[in-house]
């Protein structure tokens, strides 16, 4: 998918995200906002991926180890058929598959996150486990700035560069924000990409809600042989809805149904701008 193609759909895939969250009454709105230019450029551009076969051997693996900002990527793996787009209306209902974080039952999910700083462990093992066993899989995983607090994560960081995966891409999505506040406020993690130079990784910060920069920094991952690479995305928290944007509430903010028709106006409105910007490059 082309570029332009990329930012409508990221559009597209947060007016859904809204709605699903709105229908819920429940759902970790900012996140999933700032994340979905990120999870939009991996699967439907960058990642080797096949939804009618979710297990394939070759294909790359997606953790998200912020998994409580799921509905970006329920919204994405529906669009991308790995299960029926309908099902989205069960979103954190009774007996629903679609929690309020990743559930492997569900195809396209490779493992059950939620709490935090588990995510890039697993993910070392499974680039490890690529490696061993001759695979060109490589494996993605988004982790939250906030999370960046738990030890657990420079314990992978460790290995993962001990272990020279450059078939590992870690993803921060810095939008500064976590659920008490400010991160520098909440536990300073400046300067994060000193900090995982230090460790042992390749660090490329890009801005994370630029699908261009977000392609080429992907599709040239390991731009540096035998070191695992850490994208540092710097992002917007409620990114797309004005009135959210850089706001902590909607770190799990419900839009109310004024505030769902406003958000989907405006990105109404940059759907349409995105529309005609295709129309005259036609």
């Amino acid at each position: 998918m082309e570029t332009g193609a990329l930012k409508r759909k990221a559009a597209q895939i947060r007016m859904d995200l809204l709605r699903m969250i709105h229908r819920a009454g429940t759902g970790h709105t900012g996140g999933s906002l700032s994340n979905t230019d990120i999870l939009t450029s991996l699967y439907y551009r960058v990642m080797k991926i096949d939804p009618a076969n979710p297990k394939w051997a070759e294909r790359d693996r997606f953790i998200a180890s912020k998994g409580h900002a799921v509905e970006s990527l329920w919204c994405i793996l529906a669009d991308r058929g790995f299960f029926p787009k309908e099902e989205l209306e069960t979103f954190s209902r009774f007996g629903t598959r679609l929690i309020g974080h990743p559930n492997n039952k569900v195809p396209g999910i490779e493992m059950n996150t939620g709490a935090l700083g588990h995510g890039l462990a697993i993910s070392v093992g499974m680039a490890l486990a690529a490696k061993r066993d001759g695979r060109s899989s490589r494996v993605f995983c988004l982790m939250g700035d906030g999370e960046q607090a738990e030890g657990s994560v420079w314990e992978a960081a460790m290995a993962g560069a001990h272990y020279r995966l450059d078939n590992l891409v870690g993803i921060i999505d810095r939008n500064r924000l976590q659920i008490s506040g400010p991160t520098e406020d909440v536990m300073g993690l400046d300067p994060l990409d000193d900090k995982w130079s230090a460790f042992g990784w390749h660090v490329v910060p890009v801005d994370g809600n630029d699908v261009d920069a977000l392609v080429n920094v992907f599709e040239a991952a390991p731009e540096v042989s035998g070191k695992p690479t850490l994208v540092l995305a710097h992002t917007v928290k409620g990114k797309g809805v004005s009135f959210a944007e850089h706001v902590p509430k909607w770190h799990h903010h419900v839009p109310n149904d004024k505030e769902l028709a406003l958000a989907l106006s405006e990105l109404s409105a940059e759907l349409g701008s995105l529309e005609q910007i295709k129309g005259g490059q036609a």
